[in-house]
Parts: C-alpha cells; sequence; structure tokens
C-alpha cells in the first residue's frame, strides 16, 4: 500500500463539478492499493499518518503531529500510485488491486483512521472521477510505502 500525504491549508475533492468533501488546515492522503496488501499495511501506514511530526511549533520547525494541530483529513482512492513506467510510454497498473480487493481495503484504511484521529476525516468515492483542489503547506510532501518501510 502507498499513500502520498500532502499538507494542506485547504483541500477539496468535487465529483461533477460538484463539491463532495472539502477541509481546512490538514492532510490531503492519496491511497495506492496493491494486489497483495492486507490489515498489517493499513495499521502501519494510519500509525505513521497520524504520528508524523510535520506540523511546524512555534519556534518554526516541524515538530507535531496531525493530532496535535488538530487537522482534518481528506483521503482520496489514487490507484495510479502502483503505475508501471517501466516498458514503453503507456503506464501499466497490473499492481494496482482489482476493486474488490481494493475497496474493503479502502474502508478498512478509512475506518482505522477515524477510529485513531482526534479529528475529522472526509473522503472522496472510490472509483469516482474525481478533481482534487489543494493548497500544499510548505510545501510538504512525502511517499509512504507500507512494503518499503525506510
Amino acid at each position: 500500500m502507498r499513500i502520498v500525504i500532502q499538507r494542506v491549508t485547504e483541500a477539496s475533492v468535487s465529483i461533477e463539478s460538484k463539491v463532495h468533501a472539502a477541509i481546512n488546515h490538514g492532510l490531503l492522503v492519496l491511497v495506492g492499493i496493491e494486489s497483495n496488501d492486507t490489515q498489517e499495511d493499513i495499521d502501519w501506514l494510519v500509525k505513521k499518518t497520524l504520528t508524523l511530526r510535520i506540523f511546524n511549533d512555534k519556534q518554526g520547525k516541524m515538530n507535531l503531529s496531525l493530532n496535535e494541530v488538530h487537522g482534518e483529513i481528506l483521503v482520496v482512492s489514487q490507484f495510479t500510485l502502483f503505475a508501471s513506467c517501466k516498458k514503453g510510454t503507456r503506464p501499466s497498473f497490473i499492481r494496482s488491486a482489482n476493486p474488490q480487493k481494493a475497496i474493503p481495503l479502502y474502508e478498512n484504511f478509512i475506518k482505522s483512521l477515524r477510529a485513531q484521529a482526534s479529528t475529522p476525516v472526509k473522503t472522496g468515492v472510490f472509483g469516482a472521477d474525481m478533481k482534487v483542489k489543494l493548497k500544499n503547506d510548505g510545501p510538504v510532501t512525502i511517499l509512504l510505502d507500507s512494503k518499503n518501510k525506510e
């Protein structure tokens, strides 16, 4: 499982030209699910997401977590995070989980975030054609891969 975390001052996701969900100060989390992902991957990523100290303290140092700054979370499914561009110029998405596997894992990721976060968790719609707007704060953008825990 891969996630891209972006620290934002605001973010929203629209479907069919209507805002479906929006947040202010917090994290936009793009979620890519691979066919061999499990609850263990979710648990590691949720813990990391909520405890990463990527918000500024009073001295301007990245020293505070999402829960400490009472930030919001917007989660958006993003199967293209597993794009392979090894051959040719058209990406392959063969490593991305099919919807039957991905939807329950995506829903469990959101459920786990909601259970452990002290702030609101909003979402896009799995598989929908979504338009995402964000104001990246910093910019701070972090990639986490549960199979490559650097």
